[in-house]
Formats: C-alpha cells, sequence, structure tokens
C-alpha cells in the first residue's frame, strides 16, 4: 500500500508540473505573437524550464533495462527493483529542483541521498550499462546542489563514480568519473544562468515599474503642491481686489497684475514640473510668501541670518515656506506671521510663527512635535528633510498661534530634483 500511495503521489505531482509547464507554454506564444504582431523584438526568454527537460536523459538507462528484458541480469526482480526506485527519486528529484523552495528543502537532499546509494549498490552488483546511472546521478546532483558547495559535491561524486567504476569494470570504464563530472557541473551551471536571466529580467521590470511609480507619484504631488498654493493666492488677491474696487481702483488693478503675475509664474512652474527639472528658489518664495500674506491683511515679518544655503537646503525649506504660508492663508484667521531664517552652529532653522487662533479641526491634545504632522503636506516634508538628515516640527505656540519649525544640517544629504519636489499637499490644519 506503502507504494501504491508513493506511485499515486508521483503521478500527481507529475500530472500538476505538467499542467504548469502547458500553461506557461501558453503564455510564452501569446507574448511571442504579440511581439511579432507589434513588429518588435520579444523579450520574454521563454518559459521557465521545468522537470520535463532532464527527462529525456532517462534513456541513458535503457540498457540496463534490456538487460532485464533479455534475462541477462542476475536476480532480475532485485535489478528490476532497483531501476524502478532510481526513475522515480529522480523524476521526484528533478520535478522538486526548478522550485527554490522544494530544492533546499530536506525531502529533496534525502531522496538525492537515496540515488546515490542505490547508484552504489547497482554499479557494484551489476557493472556493465548500470554504471551509467552515475551520470544520471550528476544530472540530479547538479540540478539540486547550486552555489558554493558544487564544486566539493561535484569532486566528491566524481571521485565515487571513478572508484566504482574501476572497481567494477577497470580503467576502461574511467569515462564514467568523467561523464559524471560533466553532467553535474554543466547542469548546475545552465539552470543556474536560466535562473540568473529571469531573476535579472524580474528585478528590471520591478525596477522599472516602481520607477514609473515613483514619477508618476512626484508629478501629482508637485502638481497639486503648485495649483494648492497659486490658487490659494489668486483667491486672496481677488477678494482684495474686489475690496479695494470701489474706493481705490489703483490698488485694485496693482492686486489684478500680481494676479496676472502669479498665474504666469504658476504657468511656468507647471511646465517645469512635468519635466521634472523643478528647483525651489527660497528668495523667490520669501517675496511670495510677503505679497500673498499682505494681500490677505496679514503683516509679513522675514528674518535672515546665517550662511549661504546648499542647493539642497533652499531647495526644502523653499517648500516648507510654501506649504506653511499656504496654512496661514486659508486657516489661521491670523493678523502677523513672521519668517525668521538662521543659521545655529552646524544647522540652519526656518520657523514661520502666526498669531491666529484657527486650527482648522485639528485637536491639540498631543505633543507639540506631532501636532499637524497628521496632514499629507507636511508629512511628506518631514520624510523629504528626514532623508537629508533634518526634522520637521509643527503645532500650537505657547504663546498663541501655530509654528512649524525646520532644521537641517549645514550640508545635506544629496537628494534628486524629484525628490526634493515629491512633497505632500494636504495642509496639517486642513480637516
Amino acid at each position: 500500500m506503502t507504494w501504491m500511495r508513493g506511485i499515486t503521489c508521483q503521478l500527481q505531482q507529475w500530472k500538476a508540473a505538467r499542467a504548469q509547464w502547458k500553461a506557461d507554454m501558453a503564455e510564452f506564444k501569446v507574448a511571442q505573437k504579440e511581439a511579432r504582431r507589434k513588429g518588435e523584438r520579444p523579450e520574454n526568454p521563454g518559459p521557465p524550464p521545468t522537470g520535463f527537460s532532464l527527462l529525456p536523459w532517462l534513456l541513458m538507462g535503457m540498457g540496463s533495462f534490456s538487460n532485464l528484458l533479455q534475462g541477462k541480469t542476475s536476480n532480475p526482480w532485485i535489478g528490476g527493483l532497483g531501476l524502478f526506485l532510481f526513475n522515480s527519486l529522480y523524476i521526484y528529484v528533478v520535478f522538486r529542483s526548478f522550485v527554490k523552495e522544494k530544492r533546499q528543502a530536506v525531502s529533496t537532499l534525502v531522496a538525492l541521498i537515496v540515488m546515490g546509494l542505490i547508484t552504489c549498490g547497482l554499479a557494484l552488483g551489476y557493472g556493465g550499462s548500470w554504471l551509467y546511472f552515475f551520470p544520471l546521478l550528476g544530472l540530479a546532483t547538479g540540478a539540486v546542489v547550486r552555489g558554493p558547495r558544487l564544486g566539493q559535491v561535484g569532486l566528491a561524486l566524481t571521485t565515487l563514480a571513478a572508484a566504482v567504476s574501476v572497481y567494477r569494470a577497470g580503467w576502461d570504464a574511467i569515462n564514467v568519473a568523467y561523464g559524471t563530472f560533466l553532467s553535474t557541473m554543466v547542469t548546475a551551471a545552465i539552470l543556474s544562468l536560466s535562473e540568473a536571466v529571469r531573476e535579472l529580467r524580474a528585478a528590471r521590470e520591478e525596477l522599472a515599474r516602481r520607477a514609473v511609480e515613483k514619477e508618476r507619484m512626484r508629478f501629482s504631488r508637485d502638481l497639486h503642491d503648485l495649483l494648492g498654493h497659486t490658487l490659494s493666492v489668486i483667491v486672496v488677491k481677488s477678494e482684495a481686489a474686489r475690496r479695494l474696487a470701489p474706493r481705490d481702483m489703483e490698488a485694485a488693478l496693482d492686486q489684478i497684475t500680481d494676479i496676472e503675475s502669479v498665474g504666469r509664474q504658476a504657468l511656468t512652474e507647471i511646465r517645469e514640473a512635468v519635466t521634472g527639472y523643478r528647483e525651489g528658489s527660497l528668495a523667490t518664495e520669501l517675496d511670495r510668501a510677503r505679497s500673498a500674506l499682505s494681500a490677505a491683511d496679514i503683516a509679513p515679518v522675514v528674518r535672515q541670518s546665517g550662511p549661504p544655503l546648499t542647493p539642497q537646503n533652499e531647495a526644502l525649506l523653499s517648500w516648507v515656506v510654501r506649504e506653511a504660508v499656504t496654512n496661514v492663508i486659508r486657516h489661521s484667521g491670523a493678523t502677523r506671521c513672521e519668517i525668521t531664517l538662521d543659521g545655529v552652529l552646524d544647522r540652519v532653522r526656518l520657523t514661520i510663527a502666526d498669531d491666529g487662533p484657527g486650527d482648522g479641526g485639528t485637536a491639540a491634545t498631543g505633543p507639540a512635535d506631532a501636532i499637524g504632522i497628521g496632514g499629507t503636506g507636511l508629512k511628506g516634508l518631514t520624510e523629504r528633510l528626514a532623508t537629508a538628515g533634518g526634522s520637521l516640527r509643527a503645532g500650537p505656540s505657547p504663546r498663541g498661534g501655530f509654528t512649524v519649525t525646520a532644521e537641517l544640517p549645514v550640508e545635506a544629504a544629496e537628494l534628486t530634483p524629484s525628490g526634493v519636489a515629491a512633497s505632500g499637499s494636504t495642509a496639517p490644519r486642513e480637516p
């Protein structure tokens, strides 16, 4: 009954492997046809190899099978049982050798060792064509044992094959050892190379997919930030122009001129965002902050001191100014906003503080460092500053109002332009 269950299990594994092989072949043929239809060179190297590719080598045992049929083998029942066990274990091992987890399983290694014992027993007992089970054992060994131990295992198996062959058939059978060595090493080399090619191809596809996702995220965030800030400024200046128009047309026209300027600048920034070459300018951002705050009837106070900034620091801090000032205009209800940039030892600190009572629905129940960081806008900037070795804190000020503080080392870590621009877009005070 045990043998029957073993045979049934082997047949089931064979059917499953055959079904998977058919599915892979069908997928490969569809990909080939699609590539030919488009006039492209197909990149798919074909379906992955399976145990079917090593089954034809079992024909090397036909000589032993022929001796059994012709009655040239003593104790044919022992020989037949040995032949059946060897072939069954060979099929079991080679089909498992193409799945990394199964290849490294203890059961596979045990089956390979039992194959070696059966091979030695048949070769010592019968000699002649039975010696050619050693190259078959080498094929199975090369398929299973890959990596740093292959050389040691291959030499040990070759030495065993040489010793048994010379003992049983003399020096004329030394070619069995040579065939065993070649079958072990060549099989391992071909299968390892095939596996490496497929892993590299899968890694290349994954890198390409991640690059597309990263660029899509950068573009969406950058564009969202640009439009959110620009539209806020346009709305504020439009409201100012509407209020000024009845009593001071000249001042209203100045606001409209500013709206036109902001719109033109936004178009330029959107084009730069699309091409991925947009770089922040802190001086430009501070000028825009002054203009936007003034239009919203918020008194701007800007203080600057310290050494010149690196391009990376300037780009990151310009985004912090843009995000924080947009929050002040939208949600604070403040009458005054202070923007302070100074150097402290080996770090650069930017502080944006307002005196407004508004919190946009943000419950100030946690520590100051945690308040406001939950929004995706400053949360994204927090991650970017952390990558550059800096930090970002946002929360209610003890003196009232809301304060955002960004710190960066004087020598920031190297960042790509897209990495600098890919900050979030939602303000921390937004509900």
